[in-house]
């Protein structure tokens, strides 16, 4: 029997918890939550949550002070950036030093890998043993013929295992779940898919995709119902990851109310976004300001602009943005993107949600 392609989605299971105890070991077993600087009085939400978390119904995005009232006797602890991409780092050299490997990184915590193999499980299984051999941490793995399948297997294999998705079981696992549950999909556009009448998996993949045209686009009509077969790429794409933008944003102790709080709080997220833009050397394109009032509306405000370097051209367009903020309402929460030129020969369709793998 010949090697056949596979693709290997592997996600690391509750990384950030399992880095914190890693550095901590006697909080193996307790219920953590990371999550800003670790104080749940204080306005945060969670990175991430440990399984004995998760089992109180902690989940990443939830407020802090949620999570403390779900969990009053969890560990909560400061976000470290820098430690949980020291980790990843480490975990991507183990993947990449795999025989035969071609990886993708998506983030700190996943990464597809490109294989041939005859037994894509056995593989899979000294892959998970290597990167735990190498870094004290486990991982989970989706097997797929495709970059979906792929990504899809892995929830079933979760914590620490193994699950196969191909064209062959597709429909057979996934046909009645909702939509939601299809990666890049989500509740707000499972739910526009429930105003055509789809509401499972097998729906939308029996779906003609240019019905979903004229509520999705010519685009993204097309490829929702490609998440609903399961098709797409088969392709590992190991070209480097380029930044499209960066963003900041700050969740405020006590709500803005006054002008002079905002221009403030909007001059410095500038000041901090084009740190990082200054780093990537490309001019930046486009902005979108978030703000957040209280108790918890969240609107964006987005503009392109012309190519620019300069530091006063994009404070003036972001202030100019900011005139778009309600009068007299709270603000709990400001951030600033800056999107960027990118380079030629950059990656193509980053995310499932854009297609073009």
């Amino acid at each position: 029997m010949s090697s056949i392609p596979w693709v290997l989605h592997v996600d690391l299971d509750q990384f950030i918890a399992a880095v914190e105890v890693l550095r901590r070991p006697e909080l193996a077993g307790l219920p953590v939550i990371v999550g800003g600087r670790g104080d749940p009085t204080e306005r945060a939400v969670v990175s991430t949550a440990s399984y004995e978390a998760r089992a109180f119904g902690v989940g990443s995005g939830m407020p802090l002070r949620v999570a403390a009232r779900k969990v009053p006797d969890a560990v909560f602890l400061p976000v470290d950036a820098e430690a949980y991409l020291a980790a990843s780092d480490a975990v991507m050299a183990a993947l990449r030093a795999r025989p035969g490997a071609v990886v993708q990184v998506l983030g700190w915590d996943e990464a597809f890998v490109g294989i041939e193999a005859e037994d894509p499980e056995a593989y899979a299984r000294e892959l998970q043993a290597a990167v735990l051999d190498q870094t004290q941490l486990h991982c989970s793995v989706g097997i797929g013929d495709t970059l979906i399948r792929a990504k899809n297997a892995t929830d079933f294999g979760k914590p620490a295992g193994t699950f196969r998705l191909t064209a062959e079981n597709w429909l057979d696992v996934m046909g009645e779940k909702p939509t939601k549950e299809l990666w890049g999909v989500g509740n707000k556009i499972s739910a526009r898919l429930a105003k055509l009448g789809i509401g499972t998996v097998a729906e939308l993949a029996a779906a003609d995709p240019q019905a979903l045209v004229p509520e999705f686009g010519p685009k993204m009509g097309p490829w929702y119902a490609t998440l609903g077969r399961g098709d797409g790429t088969s392709e590992v794409d190991d070209t480097p990851w380029v930044a499209r933008g960066h963003s900041r944003e700050t969740t405020f102790q006590e709500n803005l109310t006054e002008a002079d709080q905002v221009r403030d709080a909007v001059t410095q997220l500038t000041s901090d976004v084009l740190a990082d833009v200054a780093a990537e050397g490309r001019p930046v394109i486009g902005l979108t300001l978030k703000v957040r009032y209280a108790p918890f509306v969240t609107k964006t405000h987005a503009r392109k602009i012309p190519e620019t370097f300069d530091r006063n051209d994009v404070l003036a367009r972001a202030l100019d943005l900011a005139g778009a903020i309600e009068d007299g309402r709270p603000i709990r929460l400001l951030g600033l993107r800056a999107e960027m030129t990118m380079p030629e020969d950059a990656r193509k369709g980053h995310t499932p949600t854009r297609g073009g793998w």
